[in-house]
């Protein structure tokens, strides 16, 4: 008889066993990171950012635009008389003040004129003296009767005709002596001279060619124009008192050039809405340089004890404006903010913030409310930037 399918096989009780010891280690591959068990969740990670601490200063209430430098005054080096350039006085760049030589005309043609109009001066002295004489004798005989009356009144219009000519050989000599002083050109001005324009051995015409230019930049102007809708408070404000103006080279914020509002336009350029203005600076380091473009802020007061931050802490959501303030615990928690005007990098908050509140300024992007966060550099938090003061 065979034997009947359903027997045991000799090796099953082999494998129960295999199976038994295999459950514990199935058991322990479960296990999470550290041995934890899988249903247990590590704690959320901080989220790093970058802070800084609320301040209340005085900050200037201020107009900002953008200005361009403009020299005092100016002014076309020409020559007053023909001629050839004989010499050069100056190096290009170089500063110059008032009388400095600049250029020389060759002057032997205006010497000989010179004493031509000498020469023809004291011929026709000479002669109107003679004449002068000649009339008195004239006049003389004719009470005597020795002269006709025609020959009195002919000595006579000798002696004016003459005195005229010296009159106008006198003024001869004066304007050849001017001619003469032209051949020597002279700055009008203190200033700094730009690049030559002609040089020695060149030809000029009188009123004609440009030999040079001369700027004069101390002091120098920084014009600028600001929105129409600000002329009134700036009328106001500067009627009470001279207001700042300072001018930022390049990106210092720091180290302003300080001057003051000289010029306000008489007309609004319609084309722009804008009124344009006029600073004027001592420049006595030639700071500013004529044609460049600065930065300007015009000063209309100072906000005392105002609340600033760096505008880069301002978020805008669906509900308006507000800044991520990070607690005591380290979690962030969103405030709504109410700004005023911006002061540089910084920006005033007039209503939401107290001062010494510690606000975030970069990371928001991965920050939610009530999220833990990680300051970068919690040793030495950032403070906003130093605003220049009025």
């Amino acid at each position: 008889m065979k034997p009947s399918a359903r027997t045991s096989s000799p090796h099953r009780p082999r494998l129960l066993t295999l199976l038994v010891a295999l459950v514990p280690l199935l058991g322990g591959c479960s296990s999470g990171p550290g041995g934890a068990a899988t249903g247990e969740r590590a704690g959320p990670l901080a989220v790093p950012v970058t802070v800084a601490k609320v301040v209340a200063k005085d900050v200037p209430i201020q107009i900002r635009a953008i200005g361009n430098v403009q020299p005092y005054s100016s002014v076309t080096v020409k020559s007053q008389v023909k001629g050839q350039v004989a010499e050069v006085h100056f190096e290009e760049g170089q500063r110059v003040a008032h009388g400095d030589l600049l250029f020389t005309i060759d002057p032997r043609p205006f010497e000989a004129a010179l004493r031509q109009a000498e020469a023809n001066l004291a011929r026709d002295l000479a002669e109107a003296n003679n004449a002068k004489v000649e009339a008195g004798r004239r006049e003389r005989l004719l009470a005597q009767g020795f002269v006709s009356r025609d020959e009195y009144d002919q000595a006579q219009t000798q002696a004016v005709s003459l005195e005229a000519a010296v009159r106008a050989d006198r003024a001869a000599v004066e304007n050849a002596k001017l001619e003469l002083q032209y051949c020597y050109i002279r700055s009008l001005i203190d200033g700094r001279v730009g690049q030559i324009l002609v040089h020695a051995g060149n030809i000029v015409k009188d009123n004609d060619t440009t030999l040079a230019v001369i700027n004069q930049i101390r002091p120098v102007y920084v014009s600028f124009s600001v929105p129409e809708q600000d002329l009134p408070e700036i009328h106001r404000r500067a009627t009470e008192q001279t207001l700042a103006v300072q001018a930022f080279i390049g990106k210092d914020e720091a180290d302003p050039v300080a001057g003051d509002l000289s010029f306000i336009d008489n007309t609004v350029d319609t084309t722009t809405g804008t009124i344009l203005l006029k600073g004027r600076f001592k420049n006595e380091d030639e700071a500013l340089w004529p044609g460049q473009f600065v930065d300007v802020a015009l000063i209309l007061g100072v906000h005392r004890n105002a609340v600033v931050i760096p505008a880069a802490a301002v978020q805008t959501g669906q509900e308006g404006l507000y800044v991520f303030v990070v607690g005591s615990d380290m979690v962030a928690t969103t405030k709504p903010v109410v700004v005023g005007a911006s002061v540089g990098a910084d920006i005033i908050v007039e209503q939401g913030l107290q001062p010494n509140e510690t606000v975030v300024t970069d990371g928001q992007v991965r920050l939610a409310p009530n999220m833990k966060v990680e300051i970068k550099d919690a040793a030495a938090p950032s403070t906003p930037n130093s605003v220049p003061s009025a």
